[in-house]
This record gives C-alpha cells, structure tokens and sequence, in this order.
C-alpha cells in the first residue's frame, strides 16, 4: 500500500477523509458502568467525565433527571475546559465566569452579565445526539445540519438487558489495525493456541475455552484444540448490506469440518462467536490516530447474562476508572519464555486472549506501516475490506450515503448477524451451520421473529 493511501485511512481527526467517514456512523463514548458509584466512587460525587472520541475532545454529563448530555469540551465564552465545570444538576456549569449550559447545549445562565441580559440565549454550546443501547452510551459526531441514521438492529443492540453484557478497554494503536485483527480467521490458529486444553467446566465467558458446537465420534472439542491442530483454514466471504460475512473452513477428515462464520459490520465492528449460545459483537473506537477503545457486546442466546462474572473477569486486567490494560509495552505484554515454549504460542498469558490481541496491534506501532507488509491468501477480507473503506471515504467526500449501517435506506435489510463455530459433516456444512443457526435463535427467549421487531422498539432510549 502507497503511503499516502494509508494516511488516507488512518488518520482520523476533524476534516480529515477517514474521520468525515466514521463521524457519519454511531460511535460509544462511554459505559453505563462508567457512572456506576460503584465502580467509581468519584461518579456519587460528581458524574461527568471528558471523552476523547476522533481526535476531539467532549465532556459526557448526567442530569438529576438521569439524561446526558455530550458537548463540546471547551467553554463557548473563553474556551475554558468544562471537564471540570460544576454539575448543578440540570446542567454544567463552567467555573472560569458561571455559564451554566444543559444538556442540549444551550447557554441557560450568564450570571455576570448585567440584569436582564438575554446574553445566554444566543449562546448554544454545540452538542451531540446520544443513544443508549446494551449498556453503552453512542454519540453521533456528523454534520449538524444532517440527522444521524437510526441505529441498526444487530443482536447485541436488540438482546434485552438481561441477556447482554457491555465492556470495553484502551489500546495504545491506531483503529484500523485494531479492527483488522478481528476480520482475520487464520490468526485464531497461531496468536491464540493453546497446547493443553482446559476444561470445558469452566469456560463461562473465556474465548476459545469452550466446545465447538458438534462434535466427533461423540467426543466434543474444545475450539482450542480445533484451531490448534487445523492451521490452514480456507477462507471465504461474501458482500452483504451491512459489510462482510466471513466464513473459514477447517477440514478435519473425509467426513468432518470445522466451520466457523464470522462478520465485519462496516466500518469498525465484528461479530464473532464466543460458544455455542454466545456472541461477541466487538467496535473499535478511534480516540485519535494513536489510541483506540475496544468496546464488546457479549449477547446470549440462552439464559440471562452472569454480568457478575463476566465483569470480574475483565477487571483483572484492567485498571479503574480509565480502562486502561495492566499489560502493555511497558511489561512487554507480561511474556514469559517459559510459557512460549511449554503452554501457549505467545507466552502471553491463558486466561485473558484479548492481551494476545493488544500485542499483535500495539507491537505493529501507533499506526502501522503498511507499505512494508507482504499480504497472502488468508488476507483476503482485509484487502476486500481496504477497498471498501476507500470507496466509502470518496462516496462521502463526493456528498454521498456511505454504505452499511449509516444508510437507512439498508437498515430493513441488517440484522443479526449470524454466528457460528462447530463441526459439521463435509459434504453438508452449508446445510448444518444455517440449521444449527435457526436452532439457536428459536431457542433464544428475545430472538424468536415474531417478538424482534417489539423488542428493538422497546428499546429506543433517545437521549437530549
């Protein structure tokens, strides 16, 4: 790739082509948990936090009333920073001269100002559409004078709360080489092998530490040992409304496969299977050319969500209130030679992959070169993906709808996506995976046809 062109996609910030881009889709901000006293004692003080979302910085207050409201973050009056304005309740007020703003932006006091000055209503501190969904606040960073697409109904946006599960995490990278890690099916096989397999007792909520759905001569598989001993996938994919459904196909024998189907939900999500009723629905966040959130949905198809469990497994490797990793370059991603050479591939760790993937992202460097990378078959769905982000940032910049879930006109077309990761007879994979996918979804107590469309009305939370 020219080096221009990857500038072109990388960067991120105000005017930029790949920034105008994704300011046209939903982005997260925040997690609810975020303003969970009990997860940050400072929040039953004071709720208000500074976001850095695409190179630019915001302020994300809560009212008494329990809306938000996201602004920009330097005062309209002398440019002060509202991160630390005064949160009155119905609004935010900035400490430099007592402007006091609401959630929608409007300047609601000037007390300075001589009596009766009508001062503050022209004042309009430009502020952001918010949703809530799954646990997560979204912002909409377009253009002010065009409304945001509706927000697409995905699983993990449609799953009552019951049944989903929000998290998210800071990585040190650019967003693209972030979000490529999860479009590539072969890495599976090397990054995150494992060479003993746990038990399948305990592996509620670990990637890879449960069963592939099926099984072999009645003996089920761990997917550890599926992506241990299959390592040459074939890869496949095709176009659909909402971007990329991804498929690998591992030939066990004559009779089996494993077959495992994943998405790429343009421009920065993938959803991927994390066991037989679970799904992982992952975005990659810029916060500017450097950095990135990771933000994960985890929605079940079976029984409610342990968020207890789920969540405590997370915090363990990272650090309140920021999210921010306990391992990095810093601690070499705590690699251990000893483990390289007699438990994982990496030597990275075996309860928590999502380091193995922070490595492979952050050791490339804050962005990455990509005039130096020599690509193969298997990068098949990042090529494709590459030139799809090229002609969407053209389409925009030419006044066009970019494509996907930022589309309207597409949204009665996008849902699930479907997931899949099982062992399948050879010769009827295609048959088994849709099967095993209708299965899932007539067992699922939110997913069933009839009631999805009530549900995702139901769950319409607009915020001011």
């Amino acid at each position: 790739m020219k080096a221009e062109l990857n500038e072109r996609i990388t960067r991120v910030g105000p005017g930029t082509p790949a920034g105008e881009l994704l300011r046209r889709y939903w982005q997260p901000v925040a997690l609810l948990d975020e303003f969970d006293p009990a997860l940050d004692p400072s929040m039953a003080t004071r709720p208000v936090k500074a976001v850095r979302v695409l190179g630019q910085d915001f302020v994300l207050f809560r009212n008494t009333h329990g809306g938000f409201g996201l602004l920009d973050r330097a005062c309209p009056h002398r440019g002060a920073d509202l991160a630390f304005g005064r949160n009155e309740g119905d609004g935010l007020r900035c400490p430099f001269h007592g402007w006091k703003f609401d959630a929608t932006g409007q300047c609601i006091e000037t007390p300075g100002e001589p009596a009766g000055s009508q001062l503050c209503s022209r004042i309009q501190q430009r502020s952001y559409p918010l949703e809530t969904r799954a646990g997560v606040l979204f912002g909409w960073f377009g253009p002010e004078d065009q409304p945001p697409p509706p927000m697409p109904a995905l699983d993990c946006f449609v799953a009552p709360a019951s049944h989903s599960f929000a998290f998210k995490g800071l990585w040190q990278c650019n967003w693209l080489q972030a979000f490529e890690v999860g479009i590539d099916p072969a890495h599976a096989s090397y990054l995150h092998r494992f060479f003993n397999d746990a038990s399948l007792e305990d592996s509620y909520g670990k990637q890879f530490r449960g069963a592939s759905a099926g099984d072999v001569g009645g003996e089920r598989w761990p997917m550890t040992r599926v992506m241990r001993e299959f390592g040459q996938p074939e890869i496949s994919f095709t176009a659909e409304p909402y971007g990329f459904q991804l498929t690998a196909l591992r030939k066990m024998t004559e009779a089996l496969a494993h077959v495992r189907v994943t998405n790429a939900v343009f421009p920065q999500t993938f959803v991927i299977p994390l066991s037989e009723t679970m799904t992982i629905t992952q975005m990659h966040v810029p916060v500017d050319d450097t950095h990135n959130h990771w933000y994960a949905f985890f929605t079940s198809f079976d029984g409610p969500v342990n968020k207890e469990t789920m969540r405590n497994q997370r915090l363990d490797a990272v650090t309140l209130p920021d999210y921010i990793p306990k391992s990095g370059r810093h601690n070499n991603w705590g690699f251990n030679a000893e483990e390289q050479q007699n438990r994982t591939y990496l030597g990275m760790g075996e309860d928590d992959i999502n380091v193995h993937d922070q490595w492979a992202c952050e050791s490339m460097g804050a962005i990455q070169d990509r005039t130096r990378e020599h690509l193969g078959t298997t990068d098949k769905v990042i090529m494709a993906n590459r030139r799809l982000l090229l002609q969407a940032i053209d389409t925009v910049a030419n006044g066009g709808i970019p494509p996907g879930i930022a589309d309207p006109a597409l949204h009665s077309a996008i849902a699930g996506p479907d997931t899949v990761d099982g062992i399948a007879p050879a010769n009827e994979w295609q048959t088994w995976w849709k099967a095993a996918v209708t299965a899932k979804r007539a067992a699922a107590p939110w997913a069933r046809p009839t009631e999805r469309n009530a549900v995702s009305a139901d769950l319409e939370t607009r915020q001011p």
